[in-house]
């Protein structure tokens, strides 16, 4: 009788061990290393959790995320992901709001020398701006010439200028889709352009971020 009350104890108490390591198992997280191009939306395509779990487990607001940064994926288990690059859209949002641009705010951009400006960084690419893709062509071309992600490069344009490419401030002659200090006129091929050569000078931090 007794080494059947022994047997029944050992038997539970191995049951009772699995259980424990399924459960730890299962409320694992991933991490998950940000590479140039990627993008929260299409990390939380790729691994599942969505765009706010996301957000939230690593603090990110507005989107912004940039290569080398390490990120929690809350609920996915396994070990670190190691998968390909995850890379962002190429289209922007459907919706995009068109806020008007403040007359009276200067631009927080810096000068660079006009030697910069003209060294042009162009990178093949195999969309070609038609009339009507403005955002998916600016996007794309950003995208894949500065190594930034799509999503952040549309959070500045839409604060700067609301997606509008000859908008002027008046009061520090900023023009264009990126509110450019360095040029007061010009087509979108030429503001794109200059902005990967502010970009490559300056980087981030000619748009504040």
């Amino acid at each position: 009788m007794k080494k059947f009350i022994n047997t029944i104890l050992t038997t539970s108490a191995a049951t009772l061990g699995l259980l424990l390591a399924g459960a730890v198992t299962a409320n694992a997280d991933t991490t998950y290393t940000v590479k140039a191009g990627d993008s929260v939306w299409a990390i939380s395509q790729h691994y599942g959790p969505t765009i706010a779990a996301i957000e939230a487990a690593n603090q990110i607001q507005n989107n912004l995320i940039f290569p080398g940064q390490v990120l929690t994926l809350p609920g996915v288990d396994g070990p670190t992901a190691t998968s390909a690059p995850v890379t962002s859209p190429v289209v922007a949002p459907t919706a995009t709001p068109q806020p008007s641009v403040p007359a009276t705010q200067p631009s927080t951009q810096t000068r660079v020398s006009s030697t910069t400006q003209s060294a042009a960084t162009a990178a093949p690419v195999s969309s070609s701006y038609t009339g009507h893709n403005l955002q998916s062509y600016v996007l794309t071309q950003m995208a894949a010439r500065t190594g930034v992600s799509a999503d952040t490069w549309n959070h500045i344009i839409t604060r700067e200028s609301g997606w509008q490419p000859q908008v002027q401030n008046s009061s520090s002659g900023a023009y264009g889709l990126f509110q450019n200090i360095h040029i007061s006129s010009g087509s979108v091929d030429s503001q794109v352009n200059a902005a990967v050569n502010l970009y490559h000078a300056q980087g981030m931090g000619a748009w504040a971020l």
